[in-house]
């Protein structure tokens, strides 16, 4: 040990070993490192010394004389076994090891990859790609469909949300709404459901559909079933309403509104004088979309399934229009329901709320019970009935249950003579006692 460590620079030293037989060397390099060898003599008589580490006494940077005597030992084995050729099948020893290590490095990869991809094809990021979906078509219930399916789908249940979405059952499911019927939140279940089908069946579609959102396809290409499809409706989630003001009730509720101050004034006075039309659509109209020739507004009905929303015109009363340009003083920006002079839209929480206060007021002094804003478009709906207005030019009014060619061949003229009467008649019934209110003639085609 003492011999090595006192090598000079360049300078051999070798272990003793019998004559002919392979050996162990040391050499000290310029830069003071000590590195161990097997020399050998081959078949040819061709020296060959064979790197095999560093050298360190103590075993912490190198081998130790007893390692490194070892591996000498082991290649002078090989060697008497007639292995000639030590270099090369070493070289080759390496390149296997090194393609060994390459491979396991690749499994390793793919298995990570994989890992990454099943990520990309859970039931979460279905959820995620519904959302993404219907935003991309401009649908305005993206955001309140989305923060549902995070909070009821992939936040209080993670272990069902993070499975591949191929693997979803129907138990999976109805665990998921289970949490939400067994806290009484039915009416949620239910959309939840709704949501949950829809997405499924989208993904399943976009296999085949042109313009489908990639992340959809591809969990779509693991699908072959809709888990959610046999799935029983949840019980007590429809809970319909029936509140209907009365006359005398619908009168008191007009007569606040003319006195209502703005910005409540005109954006109510607006709702129920187009018929009681949904806030969401109201909300989305703009000023290029009335019709002055017409004296008609056009909104755009996105609810149900269409891909396109359907253009729906709603005859604009002369006292509606005045107070849309009451809503617009200043021209601030484009939209005709606003409570900020146009330069946004009045949300319908906002409009919600307005109607909620005038009943709460109304309830105070005894002229009505509670209503909504949902009640006043029910409301419309049952008096306009009631003074003899048909179920078609009903529906036309408030653009619900249209479909097919009824739907399809639908613009600005169709039922326009019908819906203007009915909101006058309606207009009358609010304004007049009920002896003068004059019903409805069915209008000729």
């Amino acid at each position: 040990m003492k011999q090595i460590a006192g090598m000079a620079s360049g300078a051999f030293l070798a272990d003793p070993a019998p004559r002919g037989a392979g050996r162990l060397e040391f050499r000290r390099l310029a830069s003071g490192s000590i590195v161990a060898y097997y020399r050998h003599t081959t078949a040819t008589g061709q020296r060959v010394r064979l790197p095999l580490g560093d050298f360190d006494p103590t075993g912490a940077t190198g081998l130790t004389l007893a390692e490194a005597r070892e591996k000498a030992a082991e290649l002078r084995a090989r060697h008497a076994s007639g292995e000639d050729d030590l270099r090369a099948a070493r070289q080759a020893e390496q390149a296997a090891r090194t393609a060994a290590e390459v491979a396991a490095a690749a499994a390793v990869e793919a298995e990570q990859q994989a890992e990454r991809d099943a990520h990309k094809v859970t039931l979460s990021a279905l959820c995620l790609a519904y959302a993404d979906h219907l935003e991309r078509k401009g649908r305005t219930s993206a955001p309140r469909v989305r923060q549902a399916l995070v909070r009821h789908v992939i936040e209080a249940k993670p272990a069902i949300a993070s499975k591949p979405a191929s693997d979803v059952t129907p138990d999976d499911a109805l665990a998921v709404l289970e949490k939400l019927t067994e806290a009484g939140k039915h009416r949620e279940a239910a959309k939840i459901r709704a949501y949950l089908r829809a997405g499924f069946a989208l993904a399943i579609n976009a296999r085949r559909s042109v313009g489908a959102l990639p992340s959809l396809r591809r969990i779509g290409q693991t699908l072959t079933a809709n888990p959610i499809r046999d799935l029983a409706p949840v019980e007590g989630s429809t809970n319909t309403k029936d509140r209907v003001l009365s006359v005398a009730e619908l009168r008191a509720y007009w007569k606040r509104l003319g006195v209502l101050p703005e910005p409540a004034g005109p954006l109510l006075r607006v709702h129920l004088l187009t018929g009681g039309q949904r806030l969401e659509q109201l909300a989305r109209a703009t000023v290029d979309g009335i019709d002055e020739d017409e004296a008609a507004l056009l909104l755009l009905d996105t609810k149900g399934r269409r891909t396109e929303p359907r253009r729906h015109w709603v005859p604009l009363l002369p006292q509606a229009r005045a107070d849309i340009d009451l809503m617009r003083r200043g021209n601030r920006g484009p939209y005709v329901f606003t409570a900020s002079l146009g330069e946004k839209p009045a949300s319908a929480t906002t409009v919600a709320h307005m109607i909620r206060r005038v009943s709460a007021d109304m309830v105070e002094v005894g002229e009505a019970q509670p209503f909504t804003a949902g009640d006043i478009r029910r409301t419309v709906e049952t008096r306009l009935a009631a003074l003899g207005v048909s179920m078609d030019v009903r529906a036309h009014l408030q653009s619900h249950g249209l479909g097919g060619l009824q739907a399809r061949h639908y613009d600005r003229h169709s039922y326009s003579a019908e819906k203007r009467q009915a909101l006058r008649l309606l207009l009358g019934l609010m304004d007049s006692k009920p002896a003068t209110v004059t019903p409805i003639r069915k209008a000729k085609r």
